[in-house]
């Protein structure tokens, strides 16, 4: 069947039917953000990991052009509002931001409450915060090798307080007790606070938290920090050695916050707000936070995120298995 070619202007007629058929997919297709993007924190408002969330969402909606709002969901070790984002419409506009609870939940609480490389998407790595051992100010130690020194001597005699059973810093310290091969009891908390009000009223000698919690009771003088568990200084602790420099190289416990989404969330949107994180991590106003905080940003992608969450969770999930840790 023959079929004549176009002319030049039937051929412009017709790119141009194209168009117009085209326009109104165009306009249907969505805007991201089209509305305001909510932030899921697994803890109650004014902790450590809702600073960071209200730091990098302020950021984010300056850059982004809508509001980002933090809403605190705490309850059941973060896992209310881990069940909460992964039930969330998968559209960028509920997001969450996670700590070291998302890798070790699903092997303190069976069955599993949630399989997070399943069901949520890693955006991105956005930094770090070191846990750090503390001590009562008239502790009889100053440094951590006294204080190994003491527990040496008399195996399981000091106890340390700390958040909770299966905890970071719990989890921390169990690590550090089997790399320095000593018994220390452990008291757990719910919270940090009260923790934090027993070691400084004496009722215990030692708390493991995150460095920010710990900050302001080492200014006023009512506690001192043995050690901050981490590779490189605390910059509000600069005096203070690291874990590594006190005798365990390579040693390392942190509390890291990522960006995490429902797994459904299109791939464009996931890259979209990985590039936005990555921009917000470079701003003078949340290196500053996060420094005042006692951390440190970490750029990266989202891979990178992915593979701590999946390493972190086997190194968790090793622990609970061979101490027997069980949650609160």
């Amino acid at each position: 069947m023959y079929i004549p070619s176009l002319t030049r202007s039937s051929r412009l007629l017709a790119g141009l039917a194209a168009v117009s058929l085209a326009c109104p997919l165009w306009a249907q297709a969505p805007q991201y953000p089209s509305k305001p993007v909510k932030v899921v924190v697994g803890y109650s408002a004014g902790g450590a990991v809702d600073t960071v969330a209200r730091t990098v969402g302020q950021a984010l909606a300056a850059s982004m052009g809508q509001p980002v709002v933090v809403e605190n969901k705490p309850g059941a070790g973060t896992n209310i509002a881990v069940k909460f984002v992964i039930a969330a419409e998968p559209d960028g506009h509920t997001l969450m931001l996670a700590a070291n609870a998302l890798a070790a939940n699903m092997a303190l609480y069976q069955p599993a409450p949630f399989d997070a490389e399943r069901d949520l998407v890693p955006v991105s790595l956005i930094g770090r915060v070191p846990v750090v051992i503390a001590a009562n100010a008239s502790a009889p130690y100053a440094s951590i090798q006294q204080l190994i020194a003491a527990a040496k001597a008399k195996p399981g005699s000091i106890s340390f307080a700390s958040p909770g059973n299966g905890s970071t810093p719990h989890m921390a310290v169990e690590f550090f007790k089997r790399a320095a091969g000593i018994s220390l009891l452990h008291i757990p908390y719910r919270g940090g606070s009260q923790a934090l009000t027993d070691v400084i009223g004496g009722q215990l000698p030692l708390v493991a938290v995150n460095a920010l919690e710990v900050q302001p009771h080492v200014k006023s003088g009512k506690l001192k920090v043995l050690a901050v568990l981490s590779t490189n200084r605390s910059a509000i602790f600069p005096d203070v050695p690291t874990i590594a420099e006190s005798g365990f190289p390579g040693f390392e416990a942190s509390v890291w916050y990522g960006l995490v989404a429902p797994a459904a969330t299109p791939k464009a949107i996931v890259t979209k707000l990985h590039a936005e994180v990555q921009k917000a991590l470079q701003t003078k106003d949340v290196r500053d936070r996060m420094t005042q905080v006692g951390g440190e940003v970490l750029p990266g992608s989202a891979e990178m995120f992915g593979a701590l969450i999946q390493s972190e969770h086997q190194r968790y999930e090793k622990l609970v298995r061979e101490v027997n840790i069980k949650p609160d």
